[in-house]
C-alpha cells in the first residue's frame, strides 16, 4: 500500500500542485525533494571550451537557468554585453525572466509563439545574419543543433551548466512507497547516494522514456511512466495508479 511517495522536484510554492491534491485525494505523504542540483562552470571551464562569447550578436535561452547561469558567468568574466545583444528565447515566459539582467526591449527580444523549438527556429531564421550562442547544460538534447545546422543559421553550443547528484540527508530514513523520478540524472542520484539501494516493492514513477531507460539500465523496475504528448501527465498516471490499488 502506497502512503509515502517522494516527488524529486522542489517544493511547488503554489498549494495548487497536482500532487498536494494526489496527497489529500489517498491520503498519502507526499515529499518534495531534487536529486538533482544545477552548479556553474568555471569561467576557466568556459575558456577551455574557446568560445568567444563577443563575437556572437545573439544568444539563445531555452530556460531560466540558461539565463542565470549566461549572465553570472559574464559578470565573473567581466564581459560588458553591447547595447545591440540580441537575445531570442524558447517562450514569452522565458523571455520575461530575462529583465533581471537587461532592460526588456522589443527591438532585442525575440520568442517563439508556442513554447516550441520549431516556432523559436522559425523567428531565428529571419535574423539569420545574426550569430547566435546556445548556453547548454553538460546533459542536453542536440535537436536545437541539428535543427539550425539543417537551416544554415551560424551558431556555437557552449556547455555553462552541469547537472549533479544532489547529496541526501542519510539520518533520515529513506523510506518511500513510492519515488517519481524527471531525469536520467535523478536516477543516478539514487545510486550515487546510496549504491546498494534495493527497490523491493518500492514503486518507481517516471516522466519520459529516457528516464525509464536509465532506471532499467541501472537495474531497477518501472511501474509508472508518463510519456509527453501520449496520455497522461505524471501527475494523472499517479491518480491512475492509486485509484486501480
Amino acid at each position: 500500500m502506497i502512503k509515502k511517495i517522494l516527488v524529486s522536484q522542489p517544493k511547488p510554492s503554489s498549494a495548487k500542485s497536482p500532487y498536494l491534491e494526489i496527497a489529500k485525494k489517498y491520503s498519502v505523504d507526499v515529499e518534495f525533494y531534487s536529486l538533482i542540483q544545477v552548479e556553474r562552470l568555471t569561467p576557466k571551464e568556459i575558456r577551455a571550451q574557446k568560445v568567444d562569447i563577443l563575437s556572437h550578436t545573439a544568444v539563445v535561452f531555452n530556460s531560466k537557468q540558461a539565463i542565470d547561469h549566461f549572465f553570472s558567468l559574464c559578470k565573473d568574466m567581466r564581459i560588458k554585453l553591447p547595447d545591440t545583444m540580441k537575445y531570442f528565447f524558447i517562450s514569452q515566459q522565458v523571455s520575461l525572466y530575462v529583465q533581471q539582467y537587461v532592460q526588456y526591449r522589443k527591438r532585442k527580444i525575440f520568442f517563439g509563439k508556442s513554447g516550441l523549438l520549431p516556432d523559436l527556429v522559425e523567428v531565428m531564421q529571419k535574423h539569420k545574419k545574426e550569430s547566435f550562442l546556445i548556453p547548454q547544460s553538460d546533459v542536453h538534447n542536440k535537436e536545437i543543433s541539428l535543427l539550425l545546422d539543417s537551416k544554415g543559421i551560424q551558431h556555437t553550443d557552449c556547455v555553462m551548466y552541469r547537472t549533479i547528484s544532489a547529496e541526501i540527508d542519510k539520518s533520515k530514513p529513506f523510506d518511500y512507497d513510492m519515488i517519481v523520478f524527471f531525469t536520467p540524472s535523478g536516477a543516478k542520484s539514487l545510486v550515487d547516494n546510496f549504491p546498494d539501494y534495493n527497490q523491493g516493492d518500492t514503486v518507481f514513477a517516471c516522466f519520459g522514456e529516457k528516464t525509464a531507460s536509465k532506471l532499467e539500465e541501472l537495474g531497477f523496475r518501472v511501474d509508472i511512466k508518463a510519456v509527453q504528448g501520449k496520455g497522461l501527465s505524471m501527475a494523472g498516471e499517479i491518480d491512475n495508479y492509486l485509484a486501480s490499488k
